[in-house]
């Protein structure tokens, strides 16, 4: 009679090795070297690297700034709390899918909640977040007032708290460098004016965003600026700040009241704050049929703006993209650094790219 064959063990190498090396350093229960891991543990030292690095990403160990690694004493899965600017805007939507992405790859938990635009809604999610006890909070709302409220309540409960595109007391800052990406903008309309109108300009309109406070009304001063780097001399009364809070109707409503009032007037460049806001203005220049004469940059580069540029007689000429699809990995990156003891910057510029109608239709008609 044969003797039975052994039963067949279903293991995973690199899975038992991570787990070596985990068990390994949570026993030592102290900050241990890549080399004293490697020692105890024979492996290879660049497989002992990629595992330390993967336990850090995933909050199962830390390492702190004199390169030593320590266990993290999380018996459950970290949480991460999301405060998203409003489900009906397209960026945010975005950004929220971006982030939901990442936190899935990463082993984070989100608990999303919707903003609405309303400051008073976000400031009530602040709470929830604390009553959750979350880990971490990404916060994504506009009004400056409530910042500093959401700020308080989340530093008094001990949060960690990451703001996205609005600076928040407290907060550490992810988002676009907005002057810049308004800079750009604004060299982009007076390039416009140049090839078009001869330099020729009646007015330059900003659509602001006062509520967000300076940082990000730093898109108008870029863009106003951007176009003064070219065009020398256009007068500073012609430049007008309208507050159009980003959304698509009051831009609308305030365009159409201005090109009302000027009604003779052309040669007039629109830089808008966001490209919600920038279609708001398309739409008020189509309806009086002045689309030869106004040109409109918008911001964050969203679908139905991308659309309407490739429109061959669109005054949508361009919108400068904010990436939104890189923001999710690199805030759950951002995040587990700082739940992981590592020293992050407080500002955290993501890249942007200016998209012009002019190569979008060049793409086309390829």
């Amino acid at each position: 009679m044969s003797k039975a064959s052994p039963k067949r063990l279903y293991l995973i190498p690199v899975l038992s090795k991570a787990l070596d090396v985990l068990e390994m350093v949570q026993h030592e229960n102290k900050p241990m070297s890549l080399e004293s891991i490697y020692q105890r543990t024979r492996i290879s030292k660049t497989t002992v690297y990629r595992i330390l690095k993967t336990l850090v990403h995933r909050g199962y160990l830390a390492q702190s700034q004199d390169g030593l690694y320590h266990p993290v004493s999380r018996p459950r899965k970290m949480v991460f709390g999301f405060g998203g600017q409003s489900t009906e805007m397209p960026f945010s939507e975005a950004v929220t899918k971006s982030l939901k992405d990442a936190a899935a790859a990463s082993g984070v938990d989100l608990l999303v909640l919707d903003n609405h635009y309303d400051p008073a809604i976000a400031v009530a999610n602040a709470d929830k977040f604390v009553q959750s006890r979350v880990d971490l909070v990404i916060e994504f709302q506009v009004e400056q007032q409530a910042a500093a409220i959401i700020g308080d309540k989340i530093a008094s409960a001990g949060i960690p708290l990451i703001a996205v595109d609005i600076p928040h007391p407290h907060a550490i800052y992810f988002g676009v460098d907005n002057y810049r990406v308004g800079f750009e903008a604004g060299a982009l309309l007076a390039r416009h004016a140049q090839e078009f109108w001869s330099g020729k300009v009646s007015w330059v309109l900003g659509l602001d965003l006062e509520e967000a406070g300076p940082l990000v009304q730093g898109r108008i001063t870029g863009a106003f600026e951007g176009v003064r780097s070219i065009l020398l001399d256009i007068p500073i009364e012609s430049f007008v700040r309208m507050d159009a809070r980003g959304m698509r109707d009051k831009s609308y409503r305030l365009t159409l009241d201005f090109l009302r009032r000027h009604p003779k007037d052309r040669h007039i460049l629109i830089a808008a704050a966001t490209d919600t806001s920038a279609l708001g203005a398309v739409q008020a220049v189509r309806e009086l049929k002045r689309d030869n004469s106004i040109a409109v940059v918008g911001q964050d580069c969203i679908e139905e703006a991308i659309e309407e540029m490739a429109l061959a007689d669109s005054p949508l000429i361009g919108s400068v993209s904010h990436e939104a699809h890189t923001y999710g990995q690199r805030l759950i990156h951002l995040g587990l650094s700082v739940l992981g003891g590592q020293n992050v910057p407080p500002y955290n510029y993501v890249e942007h790219k200016l998209v012009e109608r002019k190569g979008l239709r060049i793409e086309a008609a390829k």
